[in-house]
C-alpha cells in the first residue's frame, strides 16, 4: 500500500513538473509534444532513481533545472526532452543506443553531444579541458543546440555551486570564466553571460562579491530615486514628441563593477555608472531620433558613443550606446534599441534558431554562424589541443575594428590586426600568398595595423609562402593558426630529411647497415615513452632534436657496448645553479627559466628545445608558448622535482592610496607569510597613487598566492599581482 501511494505521489510530482515545462514552452510556441516531454521526465527519474548530489538533494533537480533554462532561452521540444536526459548516458546504465531507442536520433544526438568525457585520460587539466571543448565544437557542427544545453548544464552547476569543495569550485568557476561566460557572450545571450560572470565573482572572490552587493545595496535608494526622475524627464520628452517606447532603468552587474574597479584602479566609491537607462521603440530610425533627442536635452561625453546599430558586434548585437552629463551633473547611459534587436541582445543565437529545420541554418541569420564555422576550421588545422585552446580563448576577448575590401565587403578583425590578418580573413589562399597591400590606396608595410572604416587591398603572388616572421605581429587566431599550420608541414618535412641523414650517419660509426637499421623492430623502443609509434615520426624527433640518434643507436647495440650511467630520466643543474626540474629524455641538456613567465613551483611547465641554449622552461599559459606552436616536435614533458627546492625571485606590483605608513606596513606583511623583499622602488603617481615595484623570494606558487593576498588584506592596497617581465 506504501508503495502505491509513493508511486502516485511520484506521478503526481512529475505531472506538476512537466506542466511548468509545457506553460513555459506555450508562451513562446504552440508546438507542444507533452507526451515526449512526459516521457523524457518520467524516464529521467528513473535512470536517476537514488542518486543525489553533492549538496544531498535529489539528482533529478538539476536535469529539471537544466530542461527550465532552456524553456527560458524559447528552446523547441526536443532540446527540453535532451535537457531532461543530458546526464543519464554519462551517470546511469542506459546507453547512446538506449536513448536512440526510446527517444529517436534527434534527441540521442543532442544527448549524445553535451556528454562530458569522463573516460579520457589527459596528460594534464588543461588538456582535458581543451579536449572537452574541442568535443563540444565538433558536436555543434551537426547541431549548435548542443552547445545551449551544455551552457544551460553549466549556467546550473555555477548556482549550485556551494555545495562542492573549495578547490573544486575554484577550478570550476575559473573554467566558466574563461570558456562559458565568453561564449555565451560570443552567442549573444546577455543574461547567461552575466549571471555566469557573476556566480565565478561569487565562487572566487567572495569576500569582494559581499562586498560590492552590500556596496551596491546601501546606495541603492538614491540611486533608484535618482533613475526614476531621469525615466520621468524622457518619458515625459518622448510623449511631447509622439514617440511609442518602453522606458526603464538597469543596474550594472556586479562583476561588470569589479572589472572596471581592477582595469582603472579606482575605488567603488568612483564607480559613477552604477545604472543606465535602456529605451526599446519601434523602429530603426526613431533609435536615432531619440538618441538626437537626448542628446538635446544633457551634454554627451565626449567618446562614449557607439553606434552597434550601423556596425552591429559579431554576435549581431544592435543598440546605440551614449553616456550624458544628466541632472546633478551626473554620468548616465542610454542604451536605445528596437524590440528585435532587444530580443536578440537577450537571447543571442536562440533567437535566430530555426527549429522545424532540423537544426539547419536560416541563410538570414548566417553572419551568427561565422565564428562556429571558424571554429572547427581551427580545430581540425591544429591537432594539438592546448594550442586549440589558446586560439579560442584569444578570439573570445576580441576588441573588434572593421574594414572593407576594395568591392565593399565588411571585414571583422580584432584590434591591432595587420594585411596579413586582412588576408586570412578574406580567404585561406589570399593569406597564404600574400606580397603586399595597399590601406586606402597607398602601399604600406605587412605589419601596419589596421584602423576602422580602412579600405585594405592585398597583393599576392603564387609563388609566396607565409613566413614564420608573420607570426610576430599578426593579430588573430586564424592567421595565427594557419600560418603555424603551413610552417609546421614545412618543419616536419626538413626535419624528416635532416633527422633520417642523422641515424645514417650515426649508424654508420657504429659499423650498422642504415637499410637494416630502418627496418629493425627494436627501433621504436627509443621513442616509446614520448608516444612515438612510427619511423617517420622518430625522424622527425631525432630531426628536431627532441631525441638523440645515439639513444636510437644503442636500441640495437649489445648491452656491452652501451655506456654505464645512462638513464631514461635526467635532473641537471642549470646555467644558474637550479636542481628542481625533472625532464624525459637522454642525453646531456642545461635547462634555464624563461624570463618571459619566470615559472614558479606548483604551475605547470612544460620544455623547450633550444638552438643552442639547451631547455628552456616555460609557463603552459606562457603567451610566448603560442609563438612556439608550430614547433611541436621540440616540445618536451618537465615537471617540478619536489625533493629539490630553492627560493624564486618575483617581481610584483603593488597599487595604493597615497597613505603615510603604507610603506611599511606593506614590507611587514610580507615578511610575516616568511618572504623576503630582494628590491624595491617606490613611486607616486599623478593621481595620488602610491606604486611598489617589488622582487620577492618566494617557494612556490601557494606561498606567491599566499603573500599577494596578506598584501590585498591591507587597508589602503588597491591591488596586488604578479608582474610577468618578458
Amino acid at each position: 500500500m506504501v508503495t502505491k501511494v509513493s508511486k502516485m505521489k511520484q506521478k503526481r510530482a512529475a505531472q506538476v513538473s512537466v506542466d511548468v515545462l509545457v506553460k513555459q514552452i506555450r508562451s513562446y510556441t504552440r508546438e507542444v509534444d507533452v507526451p515526449l516531454l512526459t516521457k523524457a521526465y518520467e524516464f529521467a527519474d528513473k535512470a536517476h532513481q537514488g542518486q543525489q548530489r553533492q549538496s544531498g538533494e535529489p539528482y533529478l533537480r538539476h536535469p529539471f533545472a537544466v530542461a527550465k533554462i532552456l524553456t527560458e532561452l524559447k528552446l523547441d521540444v526536443p532540446s527540453v526532452a535532451a535537457g531532461l536526459l543530458h546526464d543519464v548516458v554519462e551517470d546511469t546504465d542506459y546507453t547512446p543506443e538506449d536513448i536512440k531507442a526510446e527517444f529517436g536520433e534527434t534527441i540521442a544526438s543532442l544527448v549524445e553531444g553535451v556528454t562530458k568525457i569522463g573516460k579520457i585520460v589527459f596528460k594534464n587539466t588543461q588538456e582535458k579541458q581543451a579536449e572537452n571543448f574541442r568535443k563540444m565544437i565538433v558536436s555543434m557542427s551537426t547541431d549548435i543546440r548542443v552547445l545551449l544545453i551544455k551552457l544551460a548544464d553549466r549556467l546550473h552547476n555555477m548556482r549550485t555551486l556551494d555545495a562542492l569543495a573549495e578547490e573544486k569550485k575554484d577550478r570550476i568557476a575559473k573554467e566558466t570564466l574563461e570558456i562559458y561566460a565568453p561564449l555565451a557572450n560570443r552567442l549573444g545571450i546577455g543574461w547567461i553571460k552575466s549571471e555566469l560572470e557573476d556566480l565565478c565573482l561569487h565562487a572566487m572572490k567572495p569576500d569582494i562579491y559581499q562586498s560590492l552587493q552590500k556596496d551596491v545595496k546601501a546606495g541603492s535608494g538614491g540611486r533608484k530615486r535618482y533613475i526614476k526622475s531621469v525615466v520621468g524627464i524622457i518619458n515625459k520628452t518622448l510623449k511631447e514628441n509622439h514617440f511609442k517606447c518602453e522606458v526603464y532603468g538597469r543596474s550594472k552587474h556586479l562583476f561588470g563593477i569589479y572589472r572596471k574597479m581592477e582595469r582603472q584602479g579606482i575605488p567603488f566609491e568612483e564607480i559613477y555608472d552604477l545604472m543606465a537607462v535602456r529605451i526599446i521603440t519601434d523602429t530603426k530610425m526613431n533609435c536615432y531620433a531619440i538618441l538626437g533627442l537626448i542628446h538635446s536635452l544633457w551634454r554627451p561625453v565626449p567618446g562614449r558613443f557607439k553606434d552597434y546599430i550601423a556596425i552591429p558586434k559579431s554576435n549581431l548585437y544592435q543598440s546605440l550606446h551614449t553616456t550624458v552629463i544628466g541632472p546633478e551633473g551626473k554620468h548616465v547611459e542610454f542604451q536605445i534599441r528596437t524590440e528585435e534587436m532587444h530580443k536578440i541582445a537577450e537571447d543571442g543565437i536562440a533567437s535566430h534558431w530555426v527549429y522545424k529545420d532540423g537544426g539547419q541554418i536560416n541563410s538570414k541569420d548566417e553572419q551568427v554562424f561565422a565564428w562556429l564555422r571558424q571554429l572547427l576550421e581551427w580545430q581540425r588545422d591544429l591537432p594539438d589541443t592546448r594550442q586549440f585552446m589558446t586560439s579560442v580563448k584569444a578570439d573570445l576577448f576580441p576588441n573588434v575594428v572593421f574594414a572593407f575590401t576594395p568591392k565593399g565587403d565588411l571585414k571583422e578583425l580584432i584590434k591591432g590586426s595587420t594585411p596579413i590578418d586582412f588576408a586570412y580573413a578574406v580567404h585561406t589562399e589570399v593569406g597564404d600568398h600574400c606580397v603586399g597591400a595597399k590601406i586606402n590606396g597607398v602601399i604600406t608595410p605587412l605589419r601596419q595595423a589596421i584602423k576602422n572604416g580602412d579600405t585594405v587591398e592585398i597583393m599576392t603572388s603564387s609563388s609566396h609562402m607565409p613566413s614564420r616572421d608573420w607570426l610576430k605581429f599578426v593579430k588573430t587566431s586564424k592567421a595565427k593558426a594557419k600560418i603555424k599550420h603551413f610552417i609546421g608541414l614545412e618543419e616536419r618535412a626538413q626535419s624528416l630529411a635532416l633527422g633520417r641523414k642523422i641515424l645514417e650517419r650515426e649508424a654508420r660509426k657504429e659499423k650498422l647497415s642504415p637499410t637494416e637499421v630502418m627496418k629493425s623492430k627494436e627501433i621504436l623502443n627509443a621513442g616509446r615513452e614520448q608516444g612515438i609509434t612510427t619511423i617517420g615520426d622518430l625522424l622527425i624527433a631525432i630531426g628536431y632534436g627532441k631525441i638523440s640518434a645515439q639513444h636510437v643507436i644503442r636500441q640495437l647495440l649489445p648491452q656491452s657496448k652501451i655506456k654505464e650511467g645512462i638513464t631514461e630520466k635526467i635532473i641537471r643543474k642549470t646555467g644558474i645553479g637550479r636542481s628542481d626540474v625533472k625532464v624525459k629524455g637522454v642525453g646531456d641538456i642545461l635547462i634555464h627559466l624563461s624570463k618571459c613567465c619566470n615559472p614558479v613551483p606548483g604551475e605547470e611547465i612544460i620544455g623547450f628545445i633550444t638552438r643552442g641554449r639547451g631547455l628552456s622552461i616555460h609557463t603552459v599559459n606562457c603567451p610566448n608558448i603560442d609563438e612556439l606552436d608550430c614547433d611541436r616536435e621540440r616540445l618536451v614533458a618537465v615537471d617540478w622535482d619536489k625533493k629539490h627546492s630553492q627560493s624564486h625571485a618575483i617581481d610584483i606590483s603593488v597599487l595604493t592610496l597615497d597613505r603615510p605608513g603604507l610603506l611599511a606596513a606593506v614590507t611587514a606583511a610580507i615578511s610575516e607569510t616568511g618572504a623576503n623583499i630582494k628590491h624595491a622602488d617606490i613611486k607616486t603617481t599623478e593621481d595620488q597613487k602610491g606604486n611598489f615595484n617589488l622582487v620577492v623570494d618566494i617557494e612556490n606558487i601557494r606561498h606567491l598566492e599566499k603573500v599577494l593576498k596578506k598584501i590585498e588584506s591591507l587597508d589602503g592596497v588597491l591591488q596586488a599581482r604578479r608582474v610577468h617581465k618578458g
